[in-house]
């Protein structure tokens, strides 16, 4: 990985600094109220069978959560399985923009890169 990235105390999920200076403007364009934050997931669809999801949210109690600074990344308990280890990035170019997810335990992933397998 070139660009510099953080990585939370239990090694669950690298965020590159560009997708969390995405995230941060995105929060700053939200009225949140409550502990919200950044939900990651996973949900059964797409062309491989699982699929990410990105939303605000409320803080859960069984949540796993990082802290990256003025915002808080959470991940439910299920689909941390299946995200652990992976690294959410921001890519802005010619082919479009967007968050990105390398996940090294997908076995399989569809085309557009929003559905994998394990």
């Amino acid at each position: 990985m070139t660009e510099a990235a953080a990585l939370d105390a239990s090694g669950l999920v690298t965020i590159t600094d560009k997708a969390k200076g995405e995230i941060r403007a995105i929060f700053e364009r939200q009225e949140t109220v409550g502990d919200v934050g950044l939900r990651l997931g996973v949900i059964g669809g797409g062309c491989s069978g699982l699929s990410y999801q990105m939303e605000f949210s409320e803080r859960r109690p069984d949540d796993s959560v990082i802290e990256c600074g003025e915002f808080k990344v959470l991940l439910d308990p299920k689909s941390t399985i299946y995200l652990k280890g992976i690294t959410l990035d921001f890519q802005d170019g010619l082919q479009g923009k967007g968050f990105v997810f390398g996940n090294p335990n997908a076995t399989n992933t569809c085309g557009c890169g929003e559905s994998f397998s394990v």
